[in-house]
């Protein structure tokens, strides 16, 4: 047991998840679409052992719900201007995606 623990701390370090890095809630878009980017190309590479893929795998996910969680903000704070009949601006509406 003590031996699995010292390999998961090393696959762990590996991964720059060890204390001291960057925490994810904190990391900016930019950021934690770089290290999601890093994952993907990591977990595609084949060449990463099977412990070490479900943590990355992990991560991702983590940093993935991050980089949508940021996305939805910033589209939460878009607004369109909304023009009167006379073609001047009378307001703004939240934005729409679909629309």
């Amino acid at each position: 047991m003590a031996n699995y623990l010292t390999k998961r701390r090393a696959a762990v370090n590996a991964l720059g998840m060890a204390e001291g890095a960057p925490d994810i809630s904190e990391m900016s878009f930019e950021d934690a679409l770089r290290a999601l980017e890093d994952v993907v190309r990591k977990l595609e590479s084949g060449d990463v052992p099977l412990d070490k893929s479900i943590d990355l795998y992990e991560r991702g996910e983590k940093l993935r719900q991050h980089c949508q969680a940021r996305l939805d903000r910033a589209q939460a704070r878009i607004e369109k201007i909304v023009g009167g009949a006379d073609g001047s601006a009378k307001g703004t509406e939240p934005f729409d995606a679909a629309g």
